[in-house]
């Protein structure tokens, strides 16, 4: 992952609500809206709730416009279930998917192996919405300690790579090394405050990337600034920054 170039380490989460869209406009053609504006980028745009209420068909739209496409479907199930949705999506190609580590090895490893062979299952590790607490009351035990431990399962289950807060990266670093590949969600660039934001262990581009994270999520500071393509471009340059700093 050390040679990706800038804007291929920006992932664009891009989950409206029905109460985003104008009159006449649907949540698809509202994403495919933004995604023909960032399309020139080449950045990966991820699609979550808008994916399960438009279907799969929508990550073949994204593809045509030459967008690649992070499927964060978090899947969590048992592992008959599990590699059902690999086989499931993998006609439609996503560049990424998410599955939980709570599903335990059995499941992430049915998944990988079911999906398409170029797609990077990535697990999903502690939402970066959860504090201390919640963490102790979900997991009994602290973000750090169940990060490390859903990390060791998700290398046991062959899986490419994890999804944490940038505040565990340089940990997860240290004992994994480059054996799986590090996404940060709940990125927030200085010049884009989100208010009432629920992520709660966050980092600016800048930082995540300076500590290890080889790609970052950015939602709301781009999709919804007045210019989403030059909030990316913003975005890109910070990314840039902390690579050749």
């Amino acid at each position: 992952m050390s040679d990706l170039a800038p804007k291929d380490r920006l992932i664009v989460a891009v989950d409206y609500k029905p109460s985003d869209c104008q009159s006449g406009e649907t949540l698809a053609s509202k994403v495919i809206c933004l995604a023909r504006q960032l399309a020139e980028l080449g950045v990966c745009i991820k699609i979550n709730s808008v994916l399960r209420a438009c279907g799969y068909n929508l990550i073949l739209s994204l593809h045509s416009l030459g967008v690649k496409v992070f499927a964060d479907l978090k899947l969590n199930d048992i592992p008959e279930t599990m590699g059902t949705d690999g086989l499931n999506l993998s006609d439609y190609q996503p560049h990424i998917l998410t599955v939980m580590c709570s599903a335990g090895v059995e499941g992430m490893r049915a998944a990988k192996q079911a999906v398409n062979k170029d797609c990077q299952v990535v697990g999903v590790t502690v939402l970066t919405s959860l504090k201390d607490a919640s963490c102790q009351a979900v997991f009994g035990r602290s973000p750090k300690e169940a990060v490390l431990d859903f990390a060791e399962l998700a290398k046991e289950a062959g899986l490419d790579g994890l999804v944490l807060s940038p505040l565990e990266t340089k940990m997860v670093k240290d004992s994994f090394g480059d054996s799986l590949s590090i996404i940060n969600p709940g990125i927030r660039p200085h010049w884009a405050l989100v208010a009432n934001d629920d992520q709660k262990r966050i980092a600016t581009p800048f930082d995540a990337i300076k500590n290890g994270a080889d790609m970052i999520v950015v939602g709301r500071p781009i999709t919804k600034a007045e210019n989403p393509c030059e909030a990316a471009k913003k975005t890109i340059e910070e990314i840039e920054q902390a690579l050749t700093s």
